[in-house]
């Protein structure tokens, strides 16, 4: 399968059933319709998806069925309830069909196994010595799988099939900190990392023998939060993400996310909050991850580049015992200059909610007041009426979920890519390679 063929994880809300002619379509648009809602619902029944896309009883018995058979969801009875009446069999995400996922950065290469519903399985984090190359994470990335990887053959379709503990592996997503070719996988640039031009999804996709699709990690970000975070139920969102290799950004407007013509949408880190601020990699100065970047913080508290994690932590410890002058001074011109940022984004878009991810999801949740006036002050005529400012709520699985995403898009998009619709969930197989 090309990476022009996968589709988009972020889905306009709302959409009813399909009704057509070609009844094969009709069938296929359905089944997608069902599973993305049992997926980003985490449960739902029989009633509810009948009301939600408008299709009788019957039909839709007959599409939950089928994705049984398929081994896509699992169908059960509900707890008991004062409900009169029979009660609707309640229909899950399948436990077994995952995704891998990848996240290399400065500090560590972290690794992901990611079920449908955005449960993450298991998270394995390599802290790094040095900066790695493309190959140092292709060799990590293939010996954990190799590790983890319980059997490999193919079913009676002949799909691969490759099953990690219980769980099925239907492909890999990567969230990269830098510019990422939708095309392909192609990492155009990721400065930090200094990779460029490095076919890195193809490396892995042939290291593994698995499909793999990567996009940018703010995007990823981005993604998660509004399929099952704080942008949840919101079609217009910005989605700022701060780690150690510096600032991304996702936009989603109208419920699809802007990618932009080859996928490098969202470089919000690069707008200008300082005239006379620091050079920055790009050529030009006073860039936004140039003057709010995660290393002075941990500096200030203490932490190394492997205690990354524990800096939330740190700063509500500070903030709550009394912050030193010295870092509420750092913390308050970080986010004066990212409200710079955020007040313009937020005119240009005319979104409804800012969500913080990372090191900037701390910043908020020390000087929540100080984010003001990106809803009350925005110099554009009713341009920041109504804009919300949240934290991240996924917390460090943010990155994993959202990729598992891009790996999960072509099944959502067409459930008949895995199983048959008589096959028992025993004898499922993986998406074919």
């Amino acid at each position: 399968m090309s990476y022009n063929e996968l589709s988009s994880p972020v889905q306009i809300r709302g959409a009813k059933a399909f009704k057509g002619n070609n009844l094969d379509d009709v069938r296929r648009t359905n089944l997608s319709l069902v599973l993305g809602l049992v997926h980003t619902s985490g449960a739902v029944s029989r009633a509810q998806l009948t009301r939600e896309l408008g299709l009788n009883r019957s039909t839709i018995a007959a599409l939950v069925s089928e994705l049984v058979a398929r081994g896509l969801v699992v169908e059960s009875s509900p707890e008991a309830s004062s409900q009169v009446g029979r009660p609707s069999l309640v229909i899950t995400p399948s436990p077994s069909i995952a995704a891998i996922t990848i996240n290399p950065e400065l500090d560590a290469i972290t690794i992901g196994l990611v079920g449908l519903g955005g449960k993450v399985i298991r998270r394995v984090r390599y802290d790094n010595v040095r900066v790695p190359s493309p190959q140092e994470v292709v060799n990590v990335v293939k010996a954990v799988v190799d590790g983890m990887t319980m059997s490999d053959s193919r079913d009676r379709n002949g799909l691969a099939e490759q099953a990690i503990g219980e769980q099925h592996v239907i492909g890999l997503g990567l969230a990269i900190p830098g510019l990422v070719r939708a095309s392909d996988g192609m990492v155009r640039l990721a400065p930090h990392l200094g990779w460029r031009d490095e076919p890195f999804a193809q490396q892995l996709s042939e290291a593994t023998g698995f499909p793999v699709v990567g996009a940018n990690d703010a995007m990823c970000g981005a993604i998660a939060e509004h399929t099952f975070g704080a942008g949840r139920g919101v079609d217009d969102m910005i989605y700022l993400n701060g780690g150690a290799s510096g600032i991304g950004g996702g936009v989603i407007v109208d419920g699809v996310l802007l990618t932009g013509a080859n996928g490098y949408a969202g470089e919000l880190g690069h707008t200008l909050v300082n005239t006379n601020g620091t050079a920055c990699h790009c050529g030009s100065s006073g860039c936004l991850e140039t003057e709010v970047s995660r290393r002075p913080l941990l500096d200030a508290l203490g932490l190394d580049d492997n205690e990354s994690e524990r800096l939330d932590e740190a700063l509500n410890a500070a903030y709550v015992a009394g912050p030193s002058p010295e870092l509420r001074e750092l913390v308050e011109r970080q986010v004066r200059f990212l409200i710079v940022a955020l007040r313009n984004a937020a005119n240009v878009f005319n979104t409804r909610r800012v969500v913080l991810g990372g090191f900037l999801g701390s910043l908020y949740g020390v000087v929540p007041e100080q984010f003001a006036p990106i809803v009350d002050k925005s110099p554009m005529i009713g341009g920041g009426a109504g804009v919300e400012v949240q934290r991240a709520s996924l917390g460090p699985s943010i990155l994993m979920v959202g990729a598992a995403e891009l790996a999960f898009a072509p099944l959502l998009a067409d459930p008949t890519l895995i199983g048959s619709a008589e096959r028992t969930p025993v004898e499922r197989g993986a998406l074919a390679t």
